[in-house]
């Protein structure tokens, strides 16, 4: 439900635009709201399981989640639906950290390569289903009907998670860091505030500057607190385990440079070429096509190359993919594009996997509601950071050129900088010891005679 909601929205934004009449490009606070309040409340899923049960939240996570999307249907201007997709972004934060979670405390270390595998194939439905049913949803009955589609797979979901999942029950985990939750939200909130607004002329002037300056002050008195407390909202100690620094910190910034694609190539197809939602819908789903083709295939491919290897080349393949998008012009055939999407997909699919699993590869299990709080937060983070990068590189680049609104010139420089973003992830992977979580992926690398 929330991949569909994710990918769905992305197709409709043109249509939310000219509806609400807003700017395209604009829409994007759309999208980072809803991420950013993922990740400002990701950091308390983790206490929230282990306090009230694992099972109860999450069922109170897919309510939250189903009626913040019938807000979101009833919204008549950008401040309601921004307010609608927080709420929306509350319930998707006790959701995803919380499920991992379930999963991650019935396996062993030399499964988990092949339960996350089984865990984001099905979830790849939405990203597959998104994109066209998007765009019909959007031509048909107006995007309004892109949130509504999450009322019956709420209702659905909710009946199978009360049947399926067997009750966990609570513990105590003891009191929250209240100071360190509170320093985070803030520090977080206002950060995306100014990258959101900064040059844009939608706010007072000094204000995007000012929510950058608060939002970095905050987060560095956020970090010195987290490393002083016993029970810290994020623990930053376990950056100490390398595996997990590596897919965290980079992991992240390869997100980033990702994370602006999804926005762009749906609003490339209908801003930039003139194609219907549909037709942008029937296209852009190409990426998440060719990442459902890899996911059978990330497990032997992973034990025969190690998380190194693959983690370097997939992040030198993946921006080479996405620098192709920055070449499409409206001649291309559509079949074309759907073939370089795909192929791109494929390639960044194999290094979500690794990086989701080398997360967890070697961390203990006491840790591990700590882990999915700490690396949830940063997994939101980044492609909030990817739309918020894209709409400012769009908009940067038409006001350089002198243009009143984005031409597909625009869309190429966007591309070619989420490229270079995703690129730059690949020096800090090659840092990566070779027989880094081999108890994972079971891959032995050859060691030097003693």
């Amino acid at each position: 439900m929330q991949n569909l909601d994710s990918s769905a929205i992305a197709t409709a934004l043109p249509a939310m635009a000219r509806d609400l009449g807003e700017e395209p490009a604009r829409l994007g606070v759309a999208v980072t709201s809803y991420l950013v309040s993922l990740t400002v409340f990701i950091p308390f899923s983790g206490w929230v399981a282990d306090r009230f049960g694992a099972k109860r939240v999450f069922m109170a996570a897919i309510v939250v989640f189903t009626l913040a999307s019938l807000l979101c249907a009833r919204s008549t201007g950008l401040g309601e639906l921004v307010g609608a997709r927080v709420l929306q972004g509350m319930g998707g934060a006790m959701m995803v950290p919380v499920a991992r979670l379930l999963l991650l405390r019935q396996i062993r270390k030399d499964e988990m390569l092949s339960a996350m595998t089984w865990l984001t194939m099905p979830a790849m439905i939405g990203p597959i289903s998104g994109p066209p049913l998007g765009g019909f949803l959007t031509d048909a009955f107006g995007w309004r009907s892109v949130f509504l589609i999450n009322l019956p797979i709420g209702v659905i979901g909710l009946a199978l998670v009360a049947w399926k999942i067997p009750r966990v029950p609570p513990a105590d985990p003891g009191p929250p860091d209240r100071l360190g939750l509170l320093l985070l939200g803030l520090a977080l909130a206002l950060f995306m505030f100014g990258l959101e607004t900064v040059g844009r002329g939608v706010v007072p002037r000094g204000l995007p500057v000012a929510g950058l300056v608060l939002g970095f002050g905050l987060g560095w008195a956020a970090v010195r607190h987290c490393r002083r407390v016993p029970r810290p909202a994020l623990d930053f100690s376990l950056l100490r385990i390398p595996s997990f620094n590596m897919a965290a910190l980079a992991g992240s910034l390869f997100r980033t440079g990702a994370g602006a694609t999804p926005f762009l190539v749906p609003m490339l197809l209908q801003v930039g070429f003139g194609k219907s939602a549909s037709q942008a819908g029937l296209v852009s789903f190409a990426t998440a096509l060719g990442a459902l083709a890899m996911k059978p295939l990330a497990q032997p491919i992973l034990r025969r190359f190690g998380f190194r290897r693959v983690l370097v080349g997939m992040a030198l393949l993946s921006a080479a993919g996405i620098a192709i998008c920055a070449a499409f012009t409206p001649a291309w055939p559509l079949t074309a594009i759907f073939l370089a999407l795909a192929l791109g997909g494929l390639f960044r699919s194999l290094q979500f996997t690794a990086l989701n699993t080398l997360a967890f590869a070697d961390l203990p299990m006491a840790r591990l509601s700590a882990g999915t709080s700490f690396f949830g937060t940063l997994q939101q983070l980044a492609p909030a950071l990817g739309v918020v990068l894209a709409s400012a590189t769009l908009e940067a680049s038409a006001a350089l050129a002198g243009r009143p609104a984005v031409a597909v010139a625009d869309f190429a420089m966007g591309f070619l900088v989420a490229a270079g973003v995703v690129i730059a992830s690949a020096p800090f992977f090659a840092r990566l010891a070779p027989d880094a979580g081999e108890a994972v992926s079971g891959h032995q690398a050859r060691r030097p005679p003693s």
